[in-house]
């Protein structure tokens, strides 16, 4: 394939915030750039020999939405605005993330190579300019990565088994 198009690295939130059925809504539609930063924890420490030795503790991934613009017809919009009003915190802002490879080979179903986490969506202000309504969101993701596939006709989510 060579160099891959950015539409083909998906990435998706769980509109349903914890439902009894997944309702996967897919990051995108107004953005121009999205980046999971990894924010290693890292660390160099030098001794009284002149060695360094190197730790790594790990990663601290999120992802910022700096521009969603409100929009009652995306299935994320209902909770992600009651957020705000009721200025949710913890497990009430709790869902699932998917990350889908579809420049990858799908399986025989039409399923795509995927991981889920779960995720906090947290809103970092609401408002905009004159072009509209905005709530930009920091995704924090937090880690428990599970592999599966991911059908894009049906919209689910399966682990591997």
């Amino acid at each position: 394939m060579g160099k891959i198009d950015r539409k083909y690295m998906a990435h998706f939130l769980d509109a349903s915030f914890g439902g009894v059925t997944a309702n996967f809504w897919r990051v995108g539609k107004d953005l121009e750039e999205f980046n999971v930063d990894l924010n290693p924890d890292t660390e160099n420490k030098k001794n009284i020999l002149g060695e360094t030795s190197f730790q790594h503790k790990g990663y601290e991934e999120s992802a910022s939405v700096d521009t969603y613009y409100a929009n009652t017809d995306d299935a994320i919009f209902e909770h992600l605005q009651e957020i705000v009003d009721q200025r949710l915190t913890g497990d009430d802002c709790k869902t699932t993330y998917l990350e889908v490879h579809m420049w990858e080979e799908p399986d025989s179903n039409g399923a795509y190579p995927a991981v889920a986490q779960d995720c906090y969506v947290v809103p970092t202000s609401y408002g905009g300019d004159t072009s509209g309504y905005q709530i930009p969101f920091t995704v924090n993701l937090d880690g428990g990565r599970t592999e599966g596939k991911y059908d894009p006709d049906t919209g689910t989510f399966t682990p591997n088994s």
